[in-house]
């Protein structure tokens, strides 16, 4: 069996670390796997590159053009959404030819056009289709924020500026999913419970139906390691709790920032003798910013994709928070379970199917930095911290391992075609 899967990136973001790991997982289990990409990242020769050139540049610009022309020139929400009105026919593309199922996964920013879809479900081939938001299931935006327009019929969209017209852009978009969708036989997944409901909400996906498979983690890559050595390998202090936040662009608002900012002042208010305890490990773009606006030790580095680097991170903190107001399934808090690292997160999208309350780590009230605070200080002072760290591992191992979820994506490649395991 030949399975090609299809994402934007080969390494840049959650869904493309995702794609990327199930192809090397479904590779372990026997299965000819190979990931199509528009930016590749590495030398694997498993993954195939769109070949580059000028054309391409612009038809990633003049999507962001008809978006901005449609939000009245106003740069807010501009990579909020997606209206896939350009992209690469790949129907013609030998992989595409060989292979005995499409996988989609993250595909915007350029990568395939709705007609460029049409045209893969019109080739015959059958289609899986793994969602990592909520672009699928809406007009055009990745993240709903609250709106459930999406739930009859898309208008008034609130990311475009005004959102004052019934047949804006989103309106448009949304009409032309549900002309794709109609009569076609797409097998769609989700990765989490959370998504899964949204999704089953959606008008667009009547008659459609959807089952729900995790994210993949190597658990022989991502596991506890002795803390002293990895916080010399990162050179951080030994004699310090740290806290870890991390996030590909760290001052993007649907990660909280904000929530993570007033949580720590809260600790520092409330327990002073924090401040020379206490430090914040940060990884992303523009990490650096948060220096100044934490009142502990802050120590940035940059985005990391090197996956050992990141093991040995996870293994030299006390505890890693993902203080996300929107999120599905963060692969961050998988591999940091996976490395015995306890979490704390809202209690949003898929995160509470990921941490187990108090068991093996913290889930905060929506939105509340008090308890947010409450969650990392329990964390830090609670005396069977090594047993939360161990129930981390075993949730990771049994829900996430690469074996695990392998299994379960090629019990439904065999049940669309007709093959038996």
């Amino acid at each position: 069996m030949r399975i090609l899967l299809i994402n934007t990136t080969e390494k840049i973001g959650g869904p493309a670390v995702a794609a990327s790991r199930l192809m090397e997982a479904l590779k372990n289990s026997g299965i000819k796997a190979k990931l199509l990409v528009r930016d590749k990242q590495t030398e694997q020769i498993t993954v195939v590159e769109l070949n580059h050139n000028l054309r391409m540049v612009w038809k990633f610009v003049w999507e962001r053009i008809v978006i901005w022309k449609a939000n009245h020139f106003n740069k807010r929400h501009l990579f909020a959404v997606d209206i896939a009105n350009t992209g690469t026919d790949i129907t013609t593309l030998p992989e595409f030819q060989q292979a005995d199922i499409i996988h989609l996964h993250w595909i915007n920013q350029g990568m395939l056009s709705l007609k460029n879809i049409e045209k893969i479900l019109a080739s015959g081939k059958p289609v899986v289709w793994t969602l990592h938001d909520m672009w699928p299931c809406t007009g055009i935006c990745h993240y709903s924020g609250g709106c459930t327009h999406y739930e009859q019929e898309c208008h008034h969209c609130p990311f475009i500026h005004g959102g004052s017209r019934k047949r804006d852009l989103s309106h448009r978009i949304f009409l032309k999913k549900q002309k794709l969708y109609e009569g076609r036989h797409i097998n769609f997944v989700a990765c989490s419970h959370w998504l899964e409901e949204r999704v089953q909400k959606s008008a667009l996906f009547s008659g459609h139906s959807i089952t729900s498979i995790p994210n993949p983690i190597n658990t022989n890559l991502f596991k506890p390691h002795n803390q002293k050595e990895a916080r010399n390998k990162c050179m951080l202090p030994q004699d310090s709790k740290l806290i870890l936040f991390g996030s590909a662009k760290i001052t993007d608002e649907r990660k909280g920032i904000d929530y993570m900012i007033k949580a720590c002042k809260l600790l520092a208010e409330k327990h002073p003798e924090l401040k020379d305890q206490l430090g914040v490990v940060v990884f992303g773009n523009q990490s650096e910013q948060l220096e100044h606006m934490l009142p502990f030790k802050v120590y940035p580095l940059n985005f990391i994709h090197n996956e050992h680097q990141l093991v040995d991170i996870y293994n030299a903190v006390d505890l890693f928070v993902t203080p996300a107001l929107e999120e599905n399934l963060p692969n961050t808090i998988i591999e940091s379970m996976s490395c015995g690292t306890p979490c704390v997160g809202f209690n949003v999208g898929g995160i509470p199917e990921m941490i187990d309350h108090l068991h093996n780590g913290y889930v905060a009230q929506y939105k509340s930095a008090e308890d947010f605070a409450n969650g990392i200080y329990w964390i830090l002072t609670e005396p069977e911290y090594d047993t939360l760290a161990e129930q981390a591992v075993r949730k990771a191992v049994s829900n996430y391992s690469e074996r695990a979820i392998a299994k379960r994506y090629i019990d439904v490649y065999n049940k669309i075609t007709g093959r038996h395991a």
